[in-house]
């Protein structure tokens, strides 16, 4: 079959979201295409695993050399395949604050309010603690308490109130700043994607063709109007095209959108040109805007059995582990290692918190690819609002050419000062009892501001919050409206982290899922005039 009324091209957060919710309407023919296969392998079912995710559900992208990191070059995870990054995440479930949508709004984002939006994450979840004003109940995104808390992660957050800082049992519900245990998108033990909430039962119905493995070259675009998708796929990348009657929804993440975007000729001019890209829409802001959470972390060795290594021995207790969730889909193998955390502010001058800590009970060296054999913990600290704005361009009119990634980190020295203050912050917590009584030594030290800001340089990188390179805004040089609708183009919506205006304050895969979620509600709307 070659022609669907609607297509939706990445089945990550938000695009397993709007193709659920489309393939719900018996009206419509919908399908959903994706680069990558199923992801139903244990490295993704088993929490834990995260840090062995393979490079097939995995697009494991770098950015160009950053100045502000000393000239080195970034890691940047995506998850490939169904699921999307909620495939190879930590499964931390944040929304943001109220204050993030409100600015939405302010910033031209109509109807993008917190007011707004609460019903739509309260339709999209499954809270195993019950449903009230701030949480639902039913959804198809699962969400839970974790089941098997690791102790250093408790004493980190008595830790973090020893110091006065408030314990928070729910950071979605009245009370944003604070410290504890994150709830997990998580069920039965197993990771929860999008696309096992969205796609799979779905697909089991009947109600959704999937095509996977499949590389979007461009987008068709005749007389102004998206008509359809062009991509290569399989072994032998074989090219087909399909056909949409209705539309296209374009949700490949924050990298892939813009992209895919510029491969069809949709973006800043001169750029295009430069390549042979015939230019179809004169639009700067298509991978512009980018911005994305900087984070350092701070590891202390203990030694010990406690905590999680890579020793022989650590191993041993890491493949009985194994066996253990194998067998019952209990114990530490459902931890999704970024166990507890919270948000503080840098100054009391500012009005909503600015960082967040995110404690895991091992030693993190390079995003967890360098293996560290002794045993410890790490402590994350970002900046939550960022002020540095970076680009996503083509590389070359080759899809399957990674694009140029520059985040531009720590490019605005704002951003500089806030990490630092949240870096100092999460010192005191992490020398403070009962974390103290594991005897961590810190693995890197610096004596005053000047080594401390050498040091960030020479270790921050993101924490995977990559948004903004489609913002919305009711402004004329937004990439869509606040129905998502591209702007300069008809039969065409993005709908993922990138049409974000402002990054929130918090972990993405939830107000992304919610993003899809209003997309379906706005294409239905449309196609029904």
């Amino acid at each position: 079959m070659d022609e669907f009324d609607i297509i939706v091209v990445g089945g990550g957060s938000a695009g397993s979201a709007v193709a659920g919710r489309l393939a719900e309407d018996p009206s419509l023919k919908v399908c959903l295409i994706e680069a990558g296969g199923h992801n139903n392998i244990t490295q993704v079912l088993a929490p834990a695993m995260l840090g062995n995710i393979p490079a097939k559900s995995n697009w494991r992208y770098e950015t160009v050399p950053q100045s502000g990191l000393n000239g080195r070059r970034g890691y940047q995870p995506r998850g490939r395949g169904l699921g999307g990054s909620s495939a190879i995440n930590a499964m931390v479930y944040i929304r943001g604050t109220a204050w993030d949508y409100d600015n939405w709004a302010r910033l031209g984002a109509d109807g993008w309010s917190y007011a707004d939006v609460l019903p739509y994450f309260r339709r999209a979840e499954h809270n195993e603690r019950g449903e009230d004003e701030f949480h639902g109940s039913g959804g198809p995104l699962n969400v839970m308490d974790q089941s098997s808390p690791h102790e250093g992660s408790i004493d980190w957050v008595e830790a973090a109130a020893s110091l006065q800082m408030p314990r928070n049992p729910d950071f979605n519900g009245a009370q944003f700043e604070g410290v504890g245990l994150y709830q997990v998108t998580q069920k039965g033990g197993e990771r929860w994607s999008a696309a096992r909430a969205y796609v799979e039962p779905a697909v089991a119905l009947g109600q959704l063709h999937v095509e996977q493995n499949a590389l979007v070259e461009k987008l068709e675009v005749r007389e102004g109007r998206v008509t359809g998708v062009t991509f290569r796929q399989g072994l032998f990348g074989t090219r087909r095209t399909i056909h949409a009657r209705a539309g296209v929804v374009l949700s490949a993440g924050a990298f892939g959108s813009p992209q895919i975007l510029q491969l069809s000729g949709i973006g800043p001019a001169a750029h295009l040109r430069s390549l042979g890209i015939p230019v179809v829409l004169d639009n700067p802001a298509v991978g512009s805007d980018l911005q994305d959470h900087i984070d350092y972390v701070a590891g202390y060795e203990t030694g010990g059995d406690l905590f999680h290594s890579m020793s022989l021995k650590g191993q041993l207790r890491g493949f009985k582990a194994l066996m253990q969730w194998r067998r019952t889909r209990t114990g530490w193998f459902t931890s999704p290692l970024a166990e507890a955390g919270g948000f503080a502010r840098s100054s009391p001058d500012v009005e909503v918190p600015d960082i967040q800590f995110h404690f895991v009970p091992a030693v993190l060296e390079d995003h967890g690819r360098t293996k560290v054999r002794v045993a410890g913990f790490s402590c994350h600290v970002c900046v939550l609002r960022p002020e540095s704005r970076g680009t996503v361009r083509l590389a070359s009119p080759r899809a399957k050419d990674a694009p140029l990634i520059d985040p531009a980190f720590l490019t605005d020295d704002r951003d500089m000062a806030v990490l630092k203050a949240g870096v100092r912050i999460m010192e005191r917590i992490c020398e403070s009892a009962p974390l103290t009584r594991h005897g961590g030594r810190k693995r890197q030290s610096a004596a005053d501001d000047a080594a401390l800001e050498q040091l960030i340089r020479n270790r921050a990188d993101t924490v995977y919050h990559p948004v903004g390179t489609c913002r919305m805004g009711n402004d004329a040089a937004a990439v869509v409206d606040p129905t998502l609708k591209a702007k300069g183009v008809d039969g065409l919506w993005v709908a993922d982290a990138s049409v974000m205006p402002r990054l929130v304050s918090g972990n993405t895969n939830a107000p992304s899922i919610m993003i899809g979620e209003r997309a379906g509600d706005f294409v239905k709307a449309a196609l029904r005039g």
